[in-house]
């Protein structure tokens, strides 16, 4: 109402306007545990050698490499011309798509499947159609369609996915509910659906359920596996502190039905680092270290981030080069833990080894490691090598992404150098519509700022045009635009209806600034 009633006033000085552009009630489910459109253009994406009508149905299926293109109609129009496919081939179609991650395509597959009256579905059908029907929809759909599920065999196949939907969701009634029907049900006689409702309990901090669902599995002689004394070991340091972490151990280590690895041995670390005991820690990261694999890096890194937890580097390193002997590639996932960890370790030296290590020998530039230096550069900074890396990346085909223009923003800033600012923030306005990220309102208002102070009126008008269209202008970048109104001897009439289109309510100080532009406007008009 203040903008509107500013406005008016503001009318008769209108010049040619400038538009710029809940908690669980109880563990229940416990007590009654007894003793988881397309034609047939659809398959266009085919090599042209192969765009003919010998081509298998498997083939056609698996060409469709965009998700808006549609199986349902492949397999319509394969059956149209007279074809025939049979239950065993559908399921071996839908298996493979969903190794390739094709998952939308997959649930079409398993949908026609069951759609057709001569298929029958099986159980583990239902499972997988449950799975793909959580990961491509909705939980309200799966639910749904769990519901309808024919029998209490397809119900025992399926309901783990659905319930590991709701631990992810933290839906604690839902999960209990699920488990009461199936433990009335006994489907509930293996080790996974009690491990996730441990992980429910400990993400919703209820630790000292974790300890009834143990008791529960006792009772009713349900096997514990590694996980699951992994998740009893955490909510027990959490209830009765650590001593009593090294009992639940020793009973571990008792259970000749489980094996103990680095997983637990990373676990109990990571107990004691919270106790305080970080030589106990460093000695069980050693042991863990022995029960690596040599087939795969999987637990190297859960090692290495431990180690930068105890400020380890001497462990980082050993454990990095035991990784590097693993008849397995690293990845960049692998380099970008390293390089965090050392950067981390404030060993930026070390970084930029592993760095030029990983850019000898990448195929493919990507930006997220380099951009890992390029933060660490910045923070310490060292923006000289940090201007060099860029260019570097650049000259070697990496394509900068928000984070790369985010990172050189705020060392721009801090170095002064605004002009490069707003360059690198125009950048990044580029790659907005395709990402989440939004620069902070600092950086915005230390742009709008430097235009005030030195009195560019016209580009930060362009500049607010940008910003207006991702919901970045605030009361702040109003009220410096007002001001250089003000100094220009300008009505900001327009300004102001942009507020009010954004919805900005003014303040005493704004409202003082914007009379003062009507009343400089109506002096220069008089």
């Amino acid at each position: 109402m203040a903008i509107r009633s500013l406005l008016t006033r503001l009318q008769p000085l209108s010049f040619r306007k400038i538009r710029y552009g809940g908690n669980a009630k109880g563990f229940n489910f416990l007590r009654r545990i007894s003793s988881n459109n397309l034609s047939a253009s659809a398959y266009h994406d085919l090599p042209p050698s192969k765009q003919n009508n010998d081509i298998d149905l498997k083939s056609k299926l698996l060409f469709l490499r965009y998700p808006r293109r549609s199986a349902t109609s492949v397999l319509q129009n394969w059956i149209s011309e007279g074809r025939k496919v049979s239950i065993y081939d559908l399921r071996d179609i839908s298996n493979q798509l969903v190794r390739r991650g094709r998952y939308k395509h997959a649930l079409e597959v398993l949908k026609w499947m069951e759609d057709q009256e001569r298929f029958q579905f099986s159980e583990s059908d239902h499972a997988l159609r449950l799975e793909l029907t959580i990961k491509v929809s909705t939980l309200e759909e799966a639910e749904d369609y769990f519901a309808k599920l024919p029998n209490t065999a397809s119900q025992k196949a399926s309901y783990l996915h659905l319930l590991n939907s709701y631990v992810r969701e933290e839906a604690t009634e839902k999960a209990e509910s699920l488990m009461i029907k199936m433990t009335s049900l006994g489907a509930n006689v293996t080790p996974h659906p009690f491990n996730a409702m441990m992980k429910l309990y400990i993400a919703t901090s209820q630790f000292d359920l974790v300890l009834s669902v143990i008791y529960q599995m006792k009772q009713n002689k349900i096997p514990r596996n590694v996980l699951s004394y992994n998740l009893w070991m955490s909510a027990t340091h959490e209830v009765y502190g650590v001593q009593n972490v090294d009992i639940v151990y020793k009973e571990m280590l008792n259970d000749k039905d489980v094996i103990i690895g680095w997983s637990t041995l990373c676990t109990l670390a990571n107990i004691y680092m919270k106790s305080g005991l970080f030589e106990k820690a460093t000695l069980t990261l050693e042991n863990a270290e022995k029960k690596l694999s040599f087939k795969n890096h999987f637990g190297y890194f859960f090692l290495i981030t431990n180690y930068v937890s105890l400020k380890n580097k001497e462990g980082v390193i050993r454990v990095w080069k035991a990784c590097k002997r693993v008849d397995a590639k690293l990845t960049c996932a692998n380099y970008m833990c390293m390089l965090l960890s050392l950067v981390k370790l404030d060993d930026v030296e070390e970084a930029e080894k592993i760095f030029m290590e990983w850019e000898s020998q990448c195929w493919k530039y990507d930006i997220r490691v380099s951009n890992i230096l390029l933060g660490a550069y910045v923070r310490g900074g060292l923006m000289e090598k940090a201007e060099g890396l860029h260019v570097r990346t650049l000259e070697r085909g990496g394509c900068p992404n928000y984070k790369t223009w985010e990172i050189l923003m705020e060392g721009y800033l801090k170095n002064g150098n605004m002009e490069k600012v707003v360059d690198a923030m125009k950048n990044g306005f580029k790659m907005l519509k395709d990402c989440d990220w939004r620069p902070s309102g600092t950086i915005v208002e230390s742009i709008f700022e430097y235009f005030e102070k030195s009195g560019k009126l016209e580009d930060a008008k362009e500049f607010l045009n940008v910003i207006r269209g991702f919901n970045l202008a605030s009361l702040c970048v109003y009220r410096s635009l007002i001001r250089m109104h003000v100094a220009k001897k300008k009505a900001c009439s327009d300004i102001l209806e942009m507020m009010e289109d954004d919805k900005i309510d003014m303040d005493d100080e704004t409202m003082t600034i914007a009379l003062a532009s009507q009343n400089d406007a109506l002096s220069e008009m008089l």
